[in-house]
């Protein structure tokens, strides 16, 4: 008996994942994207790839453009996440740098990966968007992750080594 989209998306629920915002230009538009199916393929080249479902707005954005970033949130950009996943109509606090023909890039993420389409997969319902990295940009902070269908942050440990 086949696996059914409930029980996938109950089985991959545990597996713990940061949060991003994908962002690319359609025209001069900035549109924006909160997702988890995002991975790195390759070091050598520095390829990185990210899953996005036929029916969302940024699939057909995707599909014109030839770049997008993945922008990784902090534990403090939560509503962002939110607010781009379409959970809420609240607009938060945020700003894209623009810097064309780069990717725009959310201020504030713990990193950045401006990154040329390579290649367009499919993938069931959805596209695999294959990227070379271009831009690779990392700052100090905790990450946002997901599980179980929730938000979290990272536990501190009251162990010392």
């Amino acid at each position: 008996m086949p696996v059914t989209p409930q029980e996938l998306r109950q089985a991959m629920g545990r597996f713990a994942t940061g949060v991003t915002v994908i962002t690319a230009y359609d025209g001069d538009r900035v549109h924006a994207m909160t997702a988890n199916a995002v991975t790195s393929v390759s070091l050598e080249p520095p390829l990185v790839l990210v899953c996005v479902g036929r029916d969302r707005v940024m699939h057909g954005v995707l599909e014109r453009a030839d770049r997008y970033a993945i922008n990784v949130l902090s534990a403090e950009q939560e509503a962002i996440s939110r607010y781009f996943a379409r959970q809420t109509d609240q607009e938060p606090a945020y700003r894209f740098v623009t810097q064309p023909p780069h990717a725009p890039r959310l201020e504030g993420a713990l990193a950045y990966l401006d990154c040329r389409i390579v290649e367009r997969l499919p993938g069931g319902d959805h596209t695999i968007f294959l990227g070379e990295v271009e831009v690779a940009e990392a700052a100090e902070g905790e990450p946002l992750l997901f599980f179980a269908g929730r938000y979290g942050r990272l536990a501190r440990s009251g162990a010392t080594g």
